[in-house]
């Protein structure tokens, strides 16, 4: 816990130079080693403290407010918005002085765990910002906090968002490791949707590393998991639907080059809403487009490409924008067709701001 708040205060100060930082996958390694090793309820402290502050219900509350309003802003407006540096604020200003305060032991639970989810809420925005060492920082903390509130599950999903971005960052070796013991660790204790959000990222890290039969069964089983779910998941899970996951699965089949599983996929994936998940279906649009033209269908591909530059230009994630960047370089060498010509200006002077 002193980690943390240390930690956040530095970011505040030195907050230049941490955006600044390179992502390094070994950074991870410690950690999860560590939350793996070790079962988190049997090793957590007590969670009681006494300090000058009292608190209590409203508090937690308001930090889980904190948490679904950052979230929704992070998903429709990317992690470079402004809502992403005010809960990092939240972190320093609001969590560290609760932590320090005065707390029975459910209370001091549940305060490590909205607090896990804060900073796992924060380092997402910023590696979806381009901040990744600031991004693992954050994530590398939210984990020790679920790991201090004994909370397997919390630590589950945080260990299968570390996998994401190892993942993205080109470690796919590295990200499966991270989903599976994530899975493993928690699937006599998660609730359906955490275990299928662990299998969905390590659907993802096999498809990145081409190995189509190991994706296939990791994604199989993520939508089982997700077909069990009873409705007692934790409300942080709410926006994990089957068309989250049919969204993912386009990306799946696109890297395993299965054109027509990737377009099958992103069909049953349309019904997700544009207004609230705008990054979401921008990125499943690029990743359409890309696979119409691997498949030698310009036309469509440039289509699918320009409705994903017309959601992306309003979201601030560099993750996001990196796919429309893909999909022109792609189209780079045939720039003398005048309709690819005109995208690619029209992509460039779009995101350029």
């Amino acid at each position: 816990m002193r980690g943390a708040i240390a930690f956040w205060r530095l970011v505040d100060l030195d907050r230049r130079k941490l955006l600044r930082g390179s992502f390094a996958v070994g950074a991870f390694a410690l950690p999860t080693t560590r939350w793996l090793a070790v079962p988190a309820a049997a090793t957590a402290p007590r969670a009681e403290h006494h300090g000058a502050r009292r608190v209590g219900q409203n508090e937690l509350a308001e930090l889980w407010d904190a948490v679904e309003e950052a979230r929704v802003m992070d998903s429709r407006f990317g992690g470079g918005n402004w809502k992403a540096s005010s809960v990092a604020t939240c972190l320093k200003d609001r969590a560290a002085p609760m932590l320090q305060g005065s707390y029975s032991e459910k209370i001091g639970r549940d305060l490590l765990r909205v607090t896990a989810e804060l900073s796992r809420v924060v380092g997402w925005s910023a590696f979806d910002a381009g901040q990744h060492d600031a991004a693992q920082r954050y994530l590398i903390q939210a984990l020790a906090m679920a790991r201090a509130a004994g909370d397997i599950q919390v630590g589950a999903y945080v260990l299968s968002t570390m996998s994401l971005s190892a993942f993205l960052r080109g470690h796919p070796g590295e990200a499966v490791d991270m989903a599976e013991g994530a899975y493993e660790r928690a699937k006599h204790v998660a609730s359906p949707k955490v275990l299928s959000f662990a299998k969905l990222a390590q659907a993802r890290a096999h498809a990145r590393a081409g190995e189509g039969p190991e994706a296939t069964a990791a994604l199989l089983a993520a939508e089982r998991h997700l077909a069990g779910a009873t409705g007692d998941d934790p409300a942080w899970m709410n926006y994990y639907t089957p068309e989250r996951i049919a969204t993912d699965a386009t990306e799946i089949h696109r890297d395993l080059g299965a054109t027509a599983a990737a377009l099958d996929w992103g069909r049953q994936a349309a019904a997700m809403s544009p207004g609230r998940y705008t990054r979401a279906v921008g990125i499943r649009l690029a990743v359409e487009a890309s696979t119409h033209l691997r498949a030698g269908d310009r036309e469509q591909g440039l289509d699918a490409g320009r409705r994903s530059v017309d959601l992306l230009a309003e979201v601030r994630s560099a993750r996001a924008h990196s796919y429309v960047h893909d999909l022109t370089a792609t189209l780079a060498p045939h720039r003398s067709d005048p309709e690819v010509d005109a995208f690619i200006t029209y992509a460039e002077r779009q995101l350029a701001a």
